[in-house]
């Protein structure tokens, strides 16, 4: 039986308070934001957050665990410039939140919902049912309905920028404990059996 290393890995830039709940293994790209009493469970597998994603107050995102592990657990991979806005859910056995998403206040996505890059997640839209959102797709109302985009999601590099400045003065922040060079040799050796 392998035993994996639960651990939480801050990259460079990144702002992550200290006041969150990040159990098992979870990677946080530079400039993604993490505000107070967001919880991340990592239950199924390693959990890799890109860079510049804001994750805001009360938001949830677990990584189930699958009915058949695998050996070794697919990670789930969390694109760029993705937005989770208050209080929003995410679930997921494993797979591939696509770029530049934004899941709205008390929005709620199931297990079996892979999300492509540009898609917004309406103000308390549910997504149970097993589905693929294509790119720039948007789900509104109570109805739940959806449409393609017109036009891109803005940048968040604004808000980034902002965040990243005002927050130390109000929270206590965990620290960086990945260099950027330790991540670049790791990545270079090849995975061992």
């Amino acid at each position: 039986m392998t035993h994996y290393r639960y651990s939480i890995k801050i990259l460079p830039g990144a702002t992550v308070c200290e006041d969150c709940t990040l159990e098992g293994d979870i990677t946080i790209g530079g400039g993604t934001v993490i505000h107070p009493r967001v919880t991340i469970i990592a239950e199924g597998g390693p959990i890799i957050i890109a860079e510049y994603c804001i994750i805001e107050e009360y938001s949830t995102i677990i990584h189930k665990k699958n009915e058949q592990p695998e050996n070794p657990p697919k990670p789930l991979f969390i694109g760029a410039h993705n937005v989770f806005e208050v209080g929003c859910r995410l679930e997921s056995l494993c797979g591939h939140i696509g770029e530049s998403n934004v899941f709205e206040c008390k929005s709620f996505v199931g297990t079996d919902v892979k999300i492509g890059s540009g898609c917004v997640i309406g103000a308390a839209c549910s997504l149970t049912t097993p589905q693929t959102l294509p790119d720039n797709t948007v789900i509104w109302g109570s109805e739940h309905n959806n449409r393609e985009a017109l036009e891109k999601q803005p940048s968040q590099l604004l808000q980034l920028d902002f965040l990243g400045k005002v927050m130390p003065n109000y929270h206590r922040l965990r620290k960086s404990n990945v260099h950027k060079r330790q991540m670049s040799r790791q990545s270079q050796e090849p995975a061992k059996s």
